[in-house]
């Protein structure tokens, strides 16, 4: 019954959603504010529908009612509650109807939080919302039902694929999704925008904070799917260049863009016709990862369907909806204003560039990954493009980014003093080259590039702290005027260096970690030793017992320097019997500077077990980073000048700036 529900309140959802996509789309037209009014209730309650769908999913999955064909493939009585509730979305159906749950969340928080937008803007933006929720609520309800009976219901389940029975992949998709739909916001402000032909610095403040929450969100999920990839796959990396890997890295490169565009668009009035296209392009490339991973096009650890029938279903959604967003922003695009000029020295001009960098480096990760598929299904053989050709291009798109972020900041809005800049930067390029120096004198016979790769981590998050310094005159002022100025710093401001230091934290252990990388393979039997990069890894045996649904062989490994004990492994390799597959749990050692990797694999029948030992610099880098730059774009979201609800004093003050405007 409870089943049964849940699919009820998917249809009152839909039945809603067309409502909301309508009614206040007509109403803003017609200038009818009774009709306008209908967005925000509609909006709440297709959330309210959509919650109840998933609690009704959730509970199934926890009392293994194994009645539901979802549940029956995809759980098992003896999983872990974590992976039950994880299982949920650990599947194509129950995907979608996480997708569809975040959508219907961002909607609402529009409708709560959107109370000093003008009323048509609001209505358009919740109507196009809306319209999206259509597209993935049809699709749900038509091509993959969670909710599906299965008569007569097994005894038990098939369980879940035990690659996704881990903490990193129970957190990655809910991550993952909140960055891919929040993109739907941005998206829809744009439309909203186009459809009334106007775009001003007040909704490129509206719309900021949404990609703000947007890109934040995709940081984590993105750092959730690589640290679980480094860790559960065994293979002692954390990014291969997967086609499923670039669906995620393509909008969170577009959506990097937007921000910085959104910036110019709210500052100075200019770029809005970019940052409209931007909009679209983000969220267009959110699409086209759900169609990858839906779609049956691509073999990936990562993807959930391979039914080409709903491939056709999201490609067809796909055209629909990037083909007619830019049909609109053809046409409406010429009849926006430009905005304020500037000079190519300028903090606008700086920006620019960092746009074009950033969206030419999408356009080479996504013609990377569509070029094999295209290739094929023109008949040709079979090609396939990997990280060489990605790091051949990416690199160089990079290395002026870095640079350029690192002086742009410093830039004066409209008209800037270059020279001056790179004065204030002196003692960041002194640090820079120290850097560099000691990379390569430590390194010695290492890749040259990794010298340079330090430098440009070293140039960023010096060039973050001499700009902080800038802002609060240090050494320059009196220490108490210093602190007063630190106090007194806009969140946004804050929010930027962290990003920034995130970058540069991010980029010194991929340059540490790829170039620096020590591995060891071999066989090894009980009280045997391998020294690598100067410890002693002692494998002291490997012992069988069992866990909640699986069967386990377990090592036990101590590690040792100079002598000295530092930590002990238990590497693991798991095999889950109902699925029959095997898994590998690598055991790791953090020293935050790097990490002591092991993998135990099969064994060779006479005493001996492959081995697999990885001393990985600077790799906890990466994610310390990542969580370093979603931290810096919440401090950012924090600003009061990026909260969506404003006081009402400050709507009944700009109300009647916007009232000219209210009817272009």
């Amino acid at each position: 019954m409870i089943a049964e529900i849940g699919h009820f309140a998917l249809i009152l959802a839909l039945t809603v959603a067309l409502v909301q996509a309508t009614l206040p789309m007509i109403g803003a037209a017609r200038d009818d504010g009774a009709w306008m009014a209908l967005a925000r209730p509609a909006a709440g309650v297709q959330w309210g529908c959509v919650v109840i769908a998933f609690a009704a999913l959730t509970h199934a999955y926890v009392t293994s009612d194994f009645s539901v064909l979802n549940v029956a493939n995809n759980s098992h009585s003896a999983k872990p509650l974590l992976y039950k509730i994880s299982g949920v979305w650990g599947n194509h159906e129950g995907s979608l109807l996480l997708w569809v749950l975040i959508l219907a969340t961002f909607g609402g928080a529009v409708a709560l939080f959107g109370g000093n937008l003008p009323p048509t803007l609001r209505a358009r933006v919740l109507s196009v919302q809306a319209l999206i929720a259509i597209g993935f609520l049809l699709f749900t309800l038509t091509t993959s039902n969670p909710f599906e009976r299965l008569v007569p219901a097994p005894m038990d389940g098939a369980d879940l694929n035990p690659l996704l029975q881990d903490p990193g992949l129970a957190f990655h998709p809910p991550f993952l999704y909140l960055g891919y739909v929040g993109f739907s916001i941005a998206f829809a402000f744009a439309m909203a925008a186009l459809i009334e032909g106007r775009v001003d610095v007040a909704w490129a403040r509206w719309v900021r904070p949404w990609t703000l929450a947007a890109w934040s969100f995709l940081t984590l999920g993105i750092a959730l799917g690589s640290w679980w990839a480094y860790y559960e796959l065994g293979w002692g990396g954390w990014w291969f260049w997967d086609p499923v890997e670039n669906a995620s890295f393509m909008p969170w490169l577009a959506g990097t863009a937007l921000l910085h565009s959104s910036i110019v668009c709210e500052k100075r009035g200019a770029l809005r016709a970019w940052t409209i296209l931007l909009a679209i392009i983000a969220f267009s490339f959110s699409l086209l990862g759900t169609f990858l991973v839906r779609s049956g096009v691509l073999t990936s650890v990562h993807a959930f369907a391979t039914d080409p029938a709903r491939g056709v279903f999201i490609l067809a959604f796909l055209v629909i909806v990037v083909g007619g967003s830019l049909a609109l922003f053809a046409i409406r695009a010429p009849q926006l204003k430009g905005g304020g000029l500037f000079a190519p020295i300028s903090r606008e001009g700086g920006l620019v560039i960092n746009n074009l960098l950033l969206t030419t480096a999408a356009a080479t990760v996504l013609l990377g990954t569509l070029y094999p598929l295209f290739v094929d299904a023109l008949g040709g053989d079979k090609v396939s493009v990997g990280p060489p050709y990605f790091n051949a291009v990416f690199v160089p798109l990079m290395t002026p980014l870095i640079i350029l972020g690192g002086i742009a900041p410093l830039l004066a809005w409209k008209r800037a003093d270059l020279a001056g800049v790179l004065g204030r930067l002196r003692l960041v390029g002194v640090a820079t080259a120290i850097a560099v120096v000691w990379a390569l004198w430590s390194h010695a016979g290492g890749p040259v590039l990794a010298g340079l790769g330090i430098g440009l981590a070293t140039w960023l998050a010096a060039s973050a702290a001499r700009e902080w310094a800038h802002r609060v005159r240090l050494f320059a002022v009196p220490p108490g005027e210093s602190l007063r100025r630190a106090f007194g710093l806009p969140r946004a401001a804050y929010g930027m260096t962290i990003a920034h230091l995130g970058v540069a934290c991010v980029i010194a252990g991929i340059t540490a970690s790829s170039a620096w990388r020590v591995e060891s393979l071999q066989v090894m039997r009980p009280g045997e030793s391998v020294a690598v990069a100067g410890y002693d890894f002692t494998l002291l045996g490997v012992d069988n017992s069992d866990g909640p649904n699986y069967a386990v062989e377990r090592g036990h490994v101590t590690v040792a320097r100079a002598g000295a004990p530092v930590a002990e492994l238990w590497p693991e390799k798991r095999f889950y019997p109902v699925q029959q597959r095997p898994t590998t749990e690598a055991a790791i050692h953090t020293t935050w500077f790097a990490d002591l990797y092991f993998v135990v694999g099969d064994s060779d029948g006479r005493g001996g077990w492959s081995t697999r030992i990885y001393y990985n610099p600077l790799v906890p880098w990466i994610w310390l980073g990542a969580v370093v730059m979603a931290l810096g774009g919440a401090v950012s979201l924090s600003d009061r000048r990026h909260r969506v609800g404003a006081p009402t004093r400050s709507r009944a003050r700009a109300a009647p700036a916007l009232a000219p405007e209210a009817g272009t």
